[in-house]
Order: structure tokens, then sequence, then C-alpha cells
């Protein structure tokens, strides 16, 4: 596997489409640090105010529930003899987000505030000190996925990976997929300028740009053979 290489989680009978989890939040407290009081947060219940109708920054069930599953991972290169040491692989969390989240959608001057304080405990927990413009995992994790089954990224390793070797990981199970029923999993992969590949995508747009061109070809040259007469029109 050639650098970079993308690491995902995935979740299972995770139903981040569920409507009224997928709208609980509020955009414009999100970007403007003067909306977080004054933004109309009753989407966000019922995690949307803290003690004393303290506003919950950033609000909502979809931040509340923030996957903090963390992982680190070590590999072992193939040598003669069948030894060889242990090396740990780096891996970078900066640069996962959009470019867009990053610059318009998370504002540069909104904190995190009384998140996590209430007497619900949801997933992961915020840096107070870090604006949420840099905070790429909550980024990605608002991003809500289509299907119960999504993969996320988690981060890059910025490392070659060769035939043989053995790479180990080691969790921090933290996020409670239990209480649902559902399964976790960790995905390495790799990635071209056109994406992973997986080229089922591709290949239904082209098919089906194909056959829009068929039909519309097949539209012209009815309509050059067989033209609309006065009788056509006057039916209409």
């Amino acid at each position: 596997m050639k650098r970079p290489i993308f690491i995902y989680y995935q979740l299972d009978r995770f139903y981040q489409n569920h409507r009224r989890y997928a709208t609980s939040f509020n955009i414009a407290q999100l970007s403007d640090p003067k909306e977080e009081a004054n933004a109309d947060i009753k989407d966000c219940k019922p995690e949307a105010y803290a003690a004393k109708g303290i506003p919950v920054v950033p609000c909502g069930l979809v931040a509340w529930s923030l996957f903090n599953d963390t992982y680190s991972f070590a590999r072992r290169p193939r040598r003669a003899g069948g030894i060889g040491g242990v090396e740990a692989l780096r891996v970078i969390k900066s640069g996962i987000s959009w470019r867009s989240e990053r610059e318009r959608l998370f504002g540069k001057h909104v904190y995190p505030k009384n998140f996590q304080n209430g007497s619900l405990v949801g997933g992961g927990r915020l840096d107070p000190r870090k604006p949420l413009s840099e905070q790429e995992e909550l980024m990605v994790w608002m991003r809500t996925a289509a299907m119960p089954r999504f993969r996320k990224l988690y981060g890059r390793v910025e490392a070659d990976l060769d035939a043989g070797e053995t790479v180990a990981v080691a969790v921090r199970n933290s996020y409670n997929s239990y209480s649902f029923e559902g399964g976790k999993a960790v995905v390495l992969s790799t990635a071209g300028p056109l994406g992973g590949r997986n080229a089922f995508l591709g290949r239904a747009y082209l098919v089906t740009g194909m056959a829009c061109l068929v039909l519309a070809l097949l539209l012209t040259l009815v309509c050059l053979f067989f033209p609309m007469t006065e009788e056509h029109l006057r039916l209409r």
C-alpha cells in the first residue's frame, strides 16, 4: 500500500439519517460567535442548554454523540529469518475535513462551551481551548451518513506498507455501540486522484450517461424522420 494510507472507522446499525437526529444542530451557532446565545436552538433538545439555561456549544445530538474510540498502529517489517523490530506508525489527523467546513461552516472564533456537562453523557469531548474550525474530528462526524453502515475518516499514515508486513492495531474501546447492538471496524485503504478503488459508482454514472445519450439520439432520429404534422399539432 502506497502512501497516503487512509484510516477509517466503520459503524453498523447507527442511523445518522434519522430525521430527529440529523436536524439536531444549529448551523448559525456553529459559524458565528454572536449567535451562541441568540440562535434558536430548540431543535437541539435535549442537548440545547446546560444548567441555569446556559446554551451548549455545539448543541444537538449529532455533536453530543461524537465518536471517541482511539487507535494506534505499529508495523513489524518482514526480515530475513523472520525476525524484525516493531516500528510505530504516526497517524496524522489534520486535513481530514473539507476546506469549506474549516473556512465557512465552523467558526474560527467559536469555542466549545458546556459541552458534555449535562446529566446525559454522550461520546467524545472537545478541547475548549481550540475553536470549532480546528476540531476536525467533529467536522467529519457531523457530516451525517445516509446509510446505517458508514465509514468516516479517522486519519492518515504517510508511510508505505510492503507486502508481508504485519500491522498491529491497539484500540481504546470507548464508544458504546453495544447499547444499540451495533458493530465497529477499522479500515485501512488507499485512494487515487479520483477516489478509492470501488468503481461501482463510476460505472453506474457511465451506464446512466450512455443510456441517456442513446435515448437522446433515438429521439432526435424520430423527430427527423417522423416530424410532427399539422394534424399532430391540432391534437395537442
